[in-house]
């Protein structure tokens, strides 16, 4: 047998979307093509959101899933599977709405409760999947229903609490459920109202005042507030006025307070009554009129000098019958002056104050504004100076001075002068301070300043103060004389200079080592200094500058001059005449030499064929070239000589002079041989001598 699977069909009765609580049935019907009769066994399974809800073995090609009463839940997608000898088939998903969800039920823990009290209830939805949502309502009389909002993600019921308040005399409430679906959120009925009692622990107190609402300055006012308690427990009565209490009692339900009314008096009072969470109140509105005006207190004057007279009065305006007092107010406490109207004193300058009167009726006291009393002393001559102290500054920097008045009530008022011009006002309590960033090389005087209080005595003007510009070192030279080299034995003058600076200047020579080394250093009023510096010697050769400086600025340091110490006039020719004498000396050995070698060549001629040590060497072109060589042995008086060739013109030849250089030579150390080099200026038919002069320490 051969079969095969065209398809694979579900289908929902009586459509995909159904009502909650009517009959649902899902079938599946399997397509299948076969080239004979022959029986097959089908196994059905039908799913609902990928789990499988159906299952069923049949002969027949059709399979049904009966759902009698559909719910909410059975909302969801659903598709099935044949399978049969093997070979499977798979149907499309089909999406089934269940619409509507099942009534929730409410219950709640309690019938009856008191104020203050909570009330738990319990809202479910039985034949409801999670997650779901459970909106539960408060509802009052005359209000609009205050609702809570709970998500549950793993049941099918939910419980709040709910506060009973001030006022909640007959409560109902209510629920009802929420959840999602593939368009949005479904929502079910609302469920049964549970109907709850409330009762009042207490009844809301009574404020009133006695005699009245409306009293008098100076008359007696009591307040009693009260209230009907269910149980004395925790029960707490309190009496307040603008936040601030009053009294209170505690496990009584009868309060009073009694005062003597003053116009402060006058505002809203609050009566309270609290127990546990429980709080009612009572507010009653208290005028109290005014028995008197306050009063005023006037000053003869509010500024005066010290030794003046001052009369203070007090009075209270179409009002005469009261007990006055003046005061003087200070931070340790008021200060009774006098129980009088008037008070007149002479003052001074610790009468300096703020001064009020108080009058007194029927126990009232009120007092008036202060009035400010300034005694002043005359300023005393001020005093101008600079900051730092010294009356200098230096040039280009900026200028600080201070003015000072020992004694003076203050403020004062303090006038800087520049000259003639006014540079600045300054009111402060004993001094004041100027800052004059405009100094030039003009201003070396003429600062003063004026110093005033309210005082009738006037102005005090300060000393003129002169102050010194100091203008920094600039552009420090160095010279000598003789400039450069220097006779050993004379003397040398060093010349320091500046180009400007304020004197005195303080000059310092150096001679530059591997440290500083000072010479000379001298103070001067003066833009220059000069050095003499006695007996110059070799080891005086080196690098000099110089530095100056004055009390404008630090060291300005010179650009170095090199000073040479030479050897004098005489030491060259001292020098001369040994080198003279020298080589006048060495002539005369060397023509001494020249002879006997000629006249031992003649009588040794014969034996020159047999010396194989020397040779005669002739250039054919470039004329005669003669190479000889003589000792003076240091252990043998003969002389060795060797003339391989002498040339034709050798003794007419003429004799060139020319300047010698001799080192001089270390007595003490032995000189092989000193070589004098004899180079003729020009050539003449002649060859240069070349000779040597072996010498030992005798």
């Amino acid at each position: 047998p051969v079969f095969t699977f065209n398809g694979v069909e579900i289908n929902v009765q009586p459509s995909v979307k159904v009502k909650n609580g009517e009959p649902m049935s899902i079938s599946c019907h399997a397509d299948i093509s076969k080239n004979s009769d022959f029986q097959l066994k089908h196994n059905f399974t039908i799913f609902k959101d990928g789990k499988p809800v159906f299952m069923t073995v049949s002969d027949k090609e059709d399979a049904r899933y009966e759902i009698p009463v559909a719910k909410s839940s059975d909302t969801g997608d659903y598709d099935c599977t044949v399978k049969a000898d093997g070979k499977m088939g798979f149907s499309s998903i089909v999406y089934v709405w269940v619409t509507g969800m099942t009534k929730p039920i409410l219950t709640a823990d309690k019938k009856e409760v008191l104020e203050g009290e909570v009330v738990k209830l319990r809202c479910e939805l039985p034949e409801e999947v999670p997650p779901l949502e459970f909106f539960f309502r408060k509802i009052k009389t005359n209000s609009a229903p205050k609702e809570k909002r709970v998500p549950e993600q793993t049941q099918n019921f939910s419980e709040v609490e709910y506060y009973v308040e001030e006022g909640d005399n007959i409560l109902q409430f209510d629920c009802f459920g929420k959840r999602q679906v593939k368009s949005g959120w479904e929502s079910s009925q609302h469920s049964n109202k549970t109907l709850v009692t409330v009762k009042e622990p207490f009844i809301k107190p009574t404020l009133i005042t006695r005699p009245s609402s409306n009293v008098t300055e100076g008359d007696q006012i009591e307040f009693e507030c009260s209230t009907v308690v269910a149980q004395m427990r925790d029960i707490e009565v309190i009496l307040q006025k603008n936040r601030t209490i009053l009294n209170s009692v505690r496990d009584k339900k009868f309060l009073k307070y009694s005062t003597v009314a003053t116009q402060e008096d006058s505002g809203e009072y609050l009566c309270k009554v609290e127990q546990g969470a429980v709080s009612k109140t009572t507010k009653l509105n208290v005028f109290v009129s005014e028995l008197f005006p306050k009063p005023t207190l006037s000053a003869s004057m509010t500024k005066l000098d010290e030794n003046k007279d001052l009369i203070l009065s007090c009075s209270i305006n179409g009002f005469r019958r009261a007990n006055f007092s003046i005061v003087r107010k200070s931070s340790s406490g008021d200060i009774v002056l006098k129980n009088s109207r008037v008070l007149a004193i002479k003052v001074n300058v610790n009468d300096t104050g703020s001064y009020t009167c108080k009058a007194e009726v029927k126990g009232i006291i009120k007092e008036s504004k202060p009035v400010r009393i300034t005694v002043y002393a005359p300023v005393s001559k001020p005093t101008l100076s600079v900051v730092n102290g010294s009356p200098e500054v230096v040039l280009g920097k900026p200028l600080h001075l201070i003015c000072h008045s020992v004694m003076g009530t203050p403020p004062i008022t303090f006038t800087f002068y520049k000259g003639d011009e006014i540079k600045k006002n300054v009111t402060n309590d004993t001094y004041a301070t100027f800052l004059d960033e405009d100094i030039g090389l003009n201003d070396n005087g003429g600062y003063k300043c004026d110093a005033r209080n309210n005082h009738s005595s006037g102005v005090k003007t300060s000393n003129i103060l002169n102050v010194t510009v100091l203008v920094p070192i600039r552009d420090a030279s160095l010279g000598s004389v003789p400039y450069g080299e220097v006779e050993v034995g004379s003397d040398t003058a060093f010349l320091c200079s500046v180009k400007e600076g304020s004197w005195p200047i303080h000059f310092k020579f150096f001679k530059k080592t591997d440290h500083e080394v000072l010479l000379h250093e001298a103070r001067e009023y003066s833009d220059r200094t000069i050095w003499h510096k006695k007996t110059m010697k070799r080891k005086d050769t080196g690098t000099y500058y110089c530095m100056a400086s004055n009390r404008a600025s630090a060291d300005v340091r010179s650009r170095p001059i090199t000073i040479s110490v030479i050897l004098a006039a005489w030491q060259k020719g001292v020098i001369a005449a040994f080198v003279l004498t020298a080589m006048a000396g060495a002539g005369a050995v060397a023509l001494w030499w020249f002879l006997r070698k000629k006249k031992k060549g003649n009588e040794c001629s014969a034996l020159a064929s047999n010396l194989t040590n020397e040779k005669l060497t002739r250039q054919p072109s470039d004329g005669n070239y003669y190479s000889g060589s003589g000792y003076i042995e240091d252990n043998e008086n003969h002389m060795k000589s060797t003339d391989e060739s002498k040339g034709p013109d050798l003794e007419s030849a003429e004799v060139d002079y020319t300047e010698v250089e001799v080192s001089a030579l270390d007595p003490h150390r032995g000189i092989d041989s000193v070589p004098i080099h004899f180079p003729a200026p020009e050539q003449k038919g002649t060859e240069t001598v070349y000779s040597e002069i072996r010498k030992t320490n005798n």
